[in-house]
């Protein structure tokens, strides 16, 4: 396998497209627009040049790995010859139906289709295709080109080539990865979000303010961030996606979004990425400064 095409320039897609082309694979990158595949680009760039003042690459690395990525904004023309297809767009479960009806029709019919859903069923998006035996999630964490694992989610009918070939390529990008079936946040999200959402709930039921939460996590449980600053950094429009999905998909009160976390979405206080959320991003994308809100 060789060619491999990421759907969506955005966090994840970028960073899936780096650790791609940084192991030498040909990366064909597709968003909708080239102002986002431009901004893709320049953050691969960019964490590139931080490898490079780490003296972990060198300067004819980071070329290398930028040479093997073609963009496009046509999911037709960045599919032809694709062996694997990461889609990395928006959580939202009917985008990603609409792109995989595509994929479907679009990509070589002995092609891998892979998502990177974090909490959609593998099934039902694999349920859109005529191809569900060949149909996979592969949940990369953030930031990817650092993290290690990467949960391979196999869907109802997900055969045991796909996983064993896509659990074979994980570990030639340098990951580790790790099989789980398909239930609602499979794991990480199942055992990560309703941690933050009830980091969420001490919050906005007055037991302890923003810091002292955060502080209570990271020295007494030696997490290297707490909840609060980890959800800023994720994006609380994505836990909220994450807690709904589950929420629905289990029917159980504890993956119930905290309503303190819903009014915050809906002002468009999301984290890191707006600027704002439980800490104050305006100087700093380092979570130094509480919010004036919690503050």
């Amino acid at each position: 396998m060789k060619n491999i095409t990421i759907i969506g320039a955005g966090t994840m897609g970028n960073g899936i497209a780096h650790t791609f082309a940084q192991s030498g694979f040909k990366v064909s990158l597709v968003d909708i627009s080239q102002e986002a595949i431009d901004r893709g680009l320049g953050t691969i760039s960019k964490n590139l040049d931080r490898m490079i003042a780490k003296e972990r690459i060198t300067e004819a690395d980071k070329k290398e790995t930028l040479d093997n990525i073609t963009s496009y904004t046509s999911i037709p023309d960045a599919v032809q010859k694709a062996e694997l297809i990461v889609e990395a767009a928006t959580e939202n479960l009917e985008l990603k139906l609409k792109i995989f009806k595509q994929l479907d029709e679009a990509a070589p019919t002995d092609c891998i289709l892979a998502t990177n859903t974090s909490s959609i069923s593998i099934t039902q998006i694999a349920a859109v295709t005529s191809r569900p035996d060949q149909v996979i999630g592969m949940h990369f964490m953030n930031p990817v080109p650092i993290m290690k694992l990467v949960e391979i989610i196999r869907g109802y009918s997900t055969s045991d080539e796909v996983t064993k070939t896509i659990m074979d390529l994980s570990v030639q990008l340098g990951k580790t990865p790790t099989e789980v079936n398909d239930y609602p946040g499979f794991v990480a999200n199942r055992i990560l979000m309703p941690m933050i959402n009830e980091a969420i709930e001490t919050l906005y039921n007055g037991v302890a303010g923003v810091e002292e939460i955060d502080t209570v996590m990271k020295l007494g449980m030696a997490h290297p961030m707490g909840p609060l600053q980890l959800a800023d950094f994720i994006g609380l429009d994505v836990c909220l996606s994450i807690l709904n999905v589950m929420y629905d998909g289990f029917k159980k009160d504890k993956y119930a979004p905290c309503p303190l976390l819903v009014n915050m979405v809906m002002a468009g206080k999301k984290g890191v990425k707006s600027g704002e959320g439980f800490y104050d991003y305006s100087e700093s994308r380092k979570a130094e400064k509480v919010s004036s809100s919690f503050s």
